[in-house]
């Protein structure tokens, strides 16, 4: 039995299939590492808002607490006390 050597037409037909599927490799590749990224951008963003969410729902539960109230009051509002006084540090 006689074997049949390939001719150059069909050397070369191989030769562009295997480097098209090189290229669509590299570029399925490049594909799959932006998708990573993103992947890991939206896992960061998901525990950002996991931890925004979780101090809102604490905010909730002390929202009828008034030493809670009143420390709000004078953080995010400056207000005080009658009675009380505040001491501004103005060497900073």
């Amino acid at each position: 039995m006689k074997l049949k050597r390939a001719g150059v037409a069909t050397k070369l037909l191989v030769l562009v299939l295997l480097a098209a599927a090189a290229v669509c490799l590299l570029s399925t590749q490049a594909k799959l590492s932006a998708a990573q990224a993103d992947r890991d951008e939206l896992a960061r963003q998901v525990q950002e808002q996991q931890e925004a969410n979780a101090a809102l729902a604490d905010d909730i539960a002390h929202s009828g607490d008034p030493e809670y109230l009143a420390d709000i009051a004078r953080r995010k509002l400056g207000m005080l006390e009658p009675d009380e006084i505040e001491f501004v540090d103005s060497s900073r």
